[in-house]
């Protein structure tokens, strides 16, 4: 169980799109505007995990033209936020729009992030923690992953509202932009190595 807990202790707090893009709507629009956002990739990725654990993305995706269609549709979607992430210029924002990324995008992200299901993946597959009860085993692993998630993902918002407030300098929040979106460039690359490409 302790090494289950490691693990995804690592695999999330690990910038992928999840926590990158909820620290940078925390950033545009501060950490109470942000809420809905964290949450709807925090469902999302209860979702995925679930998916995984019950096998209907092993289904899905044992359909090539389906797992190359949302592999690609994900990968471009990825590839785009970390563009809007590199030339925001001085502004620590992701997305620029009128009002605050919501519930449904973060929704959205978390179901067709790359990263999710690889993590849903390993988790699932490799660390038997109750291997005689098959139902059991699942649902502890989703409650463990969730009690580490909902806490990681309120300090990477916080983190993100926490930025406005500090008064950077232009070149500094450049520099933070830049990572960022090298940050999740690096999950696209992971992600198209994983798939064999």
């Amino acid at each position: 169980m302790l090494a289950y807990i490691a693990a995804v202790s690592f695999l999330i707090i690990t910038p992928g799109p999840g926590v990158l893009t909820t620290a940078g709507v925390g950033s545009a629009y501060g950490f109470k505007a942000g809420l809905a956002y964290m949450s709807g990739i925090i469902i999302g990725g209860l979702i995925v995990m679930t998916s995984v654990a019950s096998g209907l993305t092993a289904i899905v995706f044992s359909f090539p033209p389906v797992r190359y269609i949302l592999l690609f549709a994900s990968l471009a979607y990825l590839l785009y936020l970390g563009f809007r992430i590199a030339t925001s210029g001085a502004r620590i924002a992701f997305i620029a729009t009128d009002r605050p990324l919501g519930f449904l995008n973060g929704l959205a992200l978390a179901v067709i992030n790359p990263k999710a299901y690889a993590v849903s993946t390993t988790l699932f597959g490799g660390f038997a923690i109750l291997p005689g009860n098959p139902l059991l085993e699942p649902a502890v692993k989703i409650a463990v992953f969730a009690s580490i998630s909902i806490p990681v993902h309120f300090l990477w918002l916080y983190a993100g509202a926490s930025l406005k407030q500090l008064g950077l300098g232009s070149t500094a929040m450049r520099l933070i932009n830049i990572a960022m979106a090298l940050a999740m460039l690096m999950v696209v690359g992971l992600a198209l190595y994983a798939s064999g490409f």
